[in-house]
């Protein structure tokens, strides 16, 4: 599956995106709220607390949840994102996020950024 063109202008276009990841019964957990970008034609998340944050290890575990953003809804798979579109999608965190100062920004552009970016994929059973 792939993005349509409104859901990817909307979810990319938000100002924030909230994620739930599934449990292995496919129930969904709480909504965490955090900023999205669009990349090269596809939406990013990435955890601007490192690692270590719950949802994002829930979201390596799970692999799949859903978002809410832009007044749409959809069910979505976390890749991790590939190391050739890294630039483009901190190019993107700059470009949208600036306006809250550098080193909130900072957070999630850079090489240790790199390391906890996901792809969302849109998968479908809405």
């Amino acid at each position: 599956m792939t993005w349509t063109a409104d859901q990817l202008a909307r979810i990319g276009d938000a100002e924030e995106l909230r994620l739930a990841t599934r449990r292995a019964d496919g129930t969904l957990r709480s909504f965490t709220t955090m900023w999205v970008v669009r990349a090269d034609g596809e939406l990013y998340v990435r955890s601007a607390g490192g690692p270590d944050r719950p949802w994002y290890r829930r979201a390596l575990a799970s692999r799949n949840g859903r978002v809410r953003a832009g007044g749409t809804e959809a069910n979505v798979s976390l890749v991790e994102a590939t190391p050739d579109v890294q630039p483009a999608i901190d190019a993107a965190y700059h470009a949208k996020y600036d306006r809250y100062g550098h080193t909130i920004v900072g957070h999630v552009t850079g090489p240790d950024a790199h390391a906890v970016t996901l792809r969302l994929l849109p998968a479908g059973d809405d």
